[in-house]
């Protein structure tokens, strides 16, 4: 069964980065996986932030992050980076990774379609 393990969070100022990792057990690079990243707000849903296919490497993200987040992954260490720049206080939320069995990245970033879950790392930007 897949294990993710996320890292990386913390406080940092409006227009500072974090780069969050999220170390994957239990299948390795070489198969067909999408990992993900989602992010839950306080009082909001919880908002798809982007995701890659260790298939291609392909990727995609939410509008709310393109162009200030890249996602990126590590084969030799089964780990996926989330690459934040020009944080926004509303980027403050528990970041939490996901995964499911794939080739292709869904057009739609929904955690319906991820079947395994991370316990998050708490990102806090302050303004």
């Amino acid at each position: 069964e897949a294990q993710l393990l996320e890292s990386g969070g913390g406080l940092v100022q409006a227009g500072g980065s974090l780069r969050l990792s999220c170390v994957v057990s239990g299948f390795t690079f070489d198969e067909n996986w999408v990992i993900g990243w989602f992010r839950q707000a306080p009082g909001k849903e919880r908002e798809g932030l982007s995701c890659i296919a260790t298939y291609d490497g392909s990727a995609n993200y939410a509008d709310s992050v393109k162009g200030r987040f890249t996602i990126s992954m590590d084969n030799a260490e089964n780990t996926v980076h989330l690459q934040m720049n020009s944080l926004k206080p509303e980027d403050t939320g528990v970041y939490v990774c996901a995964a499911t069995f794939g080739t292709n990245v869904p057009v739609e970033l929904s955690e319906l379609e991820f079947d395994y879950w991370g316990q998050g790392t708490q990102v806090t930007v302050s303004s």
